[in-house]
């Protein structure tokens, strides 16, 4: 089995910054790709960024420019640096995975959400 456990969420003011971890765990063979999706009230899930085990990296078209993803191969991680932070940023952000299992098939993972907040 394998997991997602997401941390760094928060409250921060219009224009600042924050950072967003997440670990993956379990019996991985290897893994394909990582990232995050956001999904605010009322509205659908969206893709913020994502990156390929080659450094291959994607972001939605409202965040470019002001967030960055990295992954740490070794560690099964990957994060989300978020600057310039807008009111319209405010969502749950998923962490998302695409991994092989020892032994077994490639399955998209998803972690348990963070809140990120961004108010005055």
């Amino acid at each position: 089995q394998v997991q997602l456990v997401e941390s760094g969420g928060g409250l921060v003011q219009p224009g600042g910054s924050l950072r967003l971890s997440c670990a993956a765990s379990g019996r991985i063979s290897s893994i394909n790709a990582m990232g995050w999706y956001r999904q605010a009230p009322g509205k659908e899930r969206e893709l913020v960024a994502y990156i390929t085990n080659v450094g291959r990296t994607n972001f939605g078209n409202s965040v470019k420019g002001r967030f960055t993803i990295s992954r740490d191969s070794a560690k099964n991680t990957v994060s989300l640096q978020m600057n310039t932070l807008k009111p319209e940023d405010t969502a749950v952000y998923y962490c998302n995975a695409k991994v092989t299992i020892v032994g077994g098939p490639i399955l998209e993972i998803w972690g348990q959400g963070t809140l990120v907040t961004v108010s005055s």
